[in-house]
Order: structure tokens, then sequence, then C-alpha cells
């Protein structure tokens, strides 16, 4: 075994949640998915694709049906969108894989803005790249980039930056400003952009249908690789179907990673996501309405309980927090399961820049279990005092 391998931390949020497993008096937020089941006319695409048969490979890029609609819906969205540019990959995580794969080696540096979700950070470290990471600043009412640090950073012998806006955890999310300097500066160093977006339809601000992205200011010949994932905005966490819009000689050989990855992903998924994307805009806005709800119900209740500093995510589907004197993320995170019944994630998952936080997923089809779930960490704070 490599000793990269063997060094990986294991998730710190699977190890809170073991220890919650099989105690059904646990209100479990720990997880980056909603607790909405995936909509029924995408269940059933997938049922009447397997009931025709097409249990078969399929292209490496995906069924042109899909590539089509991908490129339709981005185009909507945003700048038009080829179908050549778009590559269809076995989940999200697997897309930002086969970019890893495809720019960075052994030796190569690779900046990466954090808190970030970890396996986006791993990918790199395990093909033997030099991760830097530039962290976001948090003066106590809401998450900023120092950009001129992350541009000082980002010079000609940096391969990828890796950006994920909205942010896990934090909600964060980049201004068009800060996205035309980024990409005029990559543009200048030769680096890649890695941009994970998939939380760009989980946006808050008013009238805006998507956060802002690199693809709204970019060229098609740009050094960009944009990844999205059908997981949260077409609650398909479980399906793990994603994709990517790069450069269309990107794309060409992005096919061969993903033959020595996945091969393909299946046909009855992809069935499964072009119903999604078919019936996107009648569903993704209700979908967001309910998770601003659930955001505006959560945020000031944690912000009126002694000691806990929030600030309010414009994207995303958490709460980013801490509990004044309780510094072990770790911790703590299992002493509210232990002592309370509360499942939220440790801000130690993300990085050290994290440790002190938590991460409180909001996305519950009962607003009701959020004021319940305040109610105990209310109920922990109180009994366990600095």
């Amino acid at each position: 075994m490599r000793s990269v391998i063997r060094d990986l931390p294991g998730s710190k949020i699977r190890e809170v949640a073991n220890a919650g497993m099989g105690r059904h008096d646990v209100l479990a937020f720990w997880f980056g998915e909603s607790d909405e089941p995936t909509p029924g006319f995408v269940k059933d695409a997938a049922i009447e694709s397997l009931r025709r048969g097409e249990t078969f490979y399929a292209h490496n890029l995906g069924i042109p049906e899909l590539r089509e609609a991908i490129a339709r819906y981005t185009s909507d969205l945003h700048p038009a969108v080829n179908a050549d540019r778009i590559a269809v990959t076995s989940s999200g995580v697997s897309a930002l894989m086969v970019a890893m794969q495809a720019l960075a080696g052994a030796g190569d540096e690779v900046v990466a803005v954090v808190p970030l979700w970890p396996n986006l950070t791993s990918q790199p470290a395990i093909l033997g790249a030099k991760v830097k990471r530039v962290s976001l600043r948090s003066p106590g009412d809401g998450w900023y980039l120092d950009l001129d640090k992350l541009l000082s950073t980002v010079t000609d012998k940096t391969s990828i930056l890796l950006v994920n806006a909205p942010n896990n955890p934090t909600g964060w999310t980049l201004t068009r400003d800060d996205q035309k300097a980024i990409l005029d500066h990559c543009r200048r160093t030769g680096t890649w952009i890695v941009a994970d977006e998939v939380y760009e339809r989980l946006y808050f601000a008013e009238g805006a249908r998507a956060a802002p992205s690199f693809l709204d200011i970019a060229a098609a010949d740009d050094r960009l690789v944009v990844v999205h994932s059908f997981s949260k905005s077409f609650l398909m966490t479980g399906w793990r179907l994603g994709w990517m819009v790069a450069p269309p000689d990107f794309i060409a050989d992005a096919g061969k990673l993903i033959e020595f990855n996945t091969s393909c992903a299946p046909v009855f998924v992809q069935r499964a996501g072009l119903a999604g994307l078919a019936r996107a805009e009648e569903f993704i806005p209700g979908l967001v309405r309910r998770m601003k709800e659930c955001r505006d119900i959560l945020v000031p209740q944690l912000a009126t309980v002694p000691g806990v500093h929030v600030a309010n995510p414009l994207g995303g589907m958490y709460a980013f927090f801490r509990v004044e004197g309780h510094n072990d993320s770790l911790a703590y995170a299992k002493h509210l399961v232990s002592s309370v019944g509360l499942g939220i994630a440790p801000g130690a998952a993300f990085g050290d820049e994290a440790e002190g936080w938590l991460r409180w997923c909001f996305a519950s089809q009962d607003p009701g279990r959020l004021t319940l779930g305040v109610g105990r960490l209310k109920q922990a704070i109180h009994s366990h005092p600095l």
C-alpha cells in the first residue's frame, strides 16, 4: 500500500455518524443531502429504462441525448455551450477525479481555496501533487476571500486552482469581480481552474437563478473545467451522476480516463438525469424556495443562542457555526450525538482552517426538525456551560 493512501484521513463526518448509528432518537443533519427523496418522475424514467432492457455499456462520455440536454440546460443559465464540451460522469466527485488525473501529476502544484470538502484536496494528494491551501477568512459577519493572497499564491508553477463556490461548508460564494480577477490571473500563469459549482442553483440572492459561474465570463478554449452533479439540485445523491464542462479537446481526452475509471455511467441512471433536466425549471425553483425557508428558520435561531456565532450563507445547504469554548469540533460533535441526540458535522472534516466550527445541513422536508435541533443544542450548551 502506498504511504500516501495509508496516511489519508478517514471521514470525520462518518466517524460522527457511526457514533449515532442504531439510535432512532438522533436528529441527523450531518450529511450533505436533503431528506427529501428523488422526484417520482425521475425514478419512473429509470424504471422504464430498465424495463426496456437498457442495461448495457454506453458511450464513455454519456448518451448523446443527455449530453445535448445538459448543453441546453447549461446554455439556459449561461452563455451557449455545445455538447462537445460536455462529459457525463458517474457522480460529480468522479468528474473531479477525472479532471485531477488529467491535469495533476506527481510533484505538480495545486492551490485550493479552503475550507473545503475533503475529497477535493485528497484527490490531488493521491496523485502525488502538492496542495497549497489558501483559507477564506471569517471576520464574524460572513466568509470572504483574500483575493490578493490567492493571486500571489497562484504562480506559473501552479497546475490547478481548485475553487468550490457556493462553498461547502461555509456557504461563501465568489463575486463576479473576483471571478474575473482570478480568470485573468490564471490566463497569465497558464493555470487550469477546476471549479466545483455543484451548488450553483442552491443560491439565495434575490432574483438570481444561479450563482455566478466561471462559465459566464470564460471563453470556450479557456483552461477551465466546471464540475456539476445531479445530487443536490435534483435530489439524486444516491444515483451517482454528474458532468463536466470543459474545452472540446479536454473532453475528448477525458473520455479515455472515464474508460479507465468507470467505463460509463449506467444508461438507466442517465435516463433519470434526462427526466430531471426535462422538468428542471418546474422543480428546482421550488426546491430552492424550500431550502431558503429552512435557512431562514435555522440561522436566525442559531444566532440567538448565547455563545453561538453563525453567518447567513448566500448559497449551499449548510449553516456553518461555532460554539464558544468548544474548539475540538470532532469531540464536540460526538458529544452532541451522545448527550442530546443531535447529529452535525465537525468542522475539522473540512481541514484545519475549519477546526472549532460545525456544519449543519438545513435541507429538510420538515423545518420543525430544525427548531427541535436548535432546542437540543441549547440543552447541550446549558448542560455544559463555559
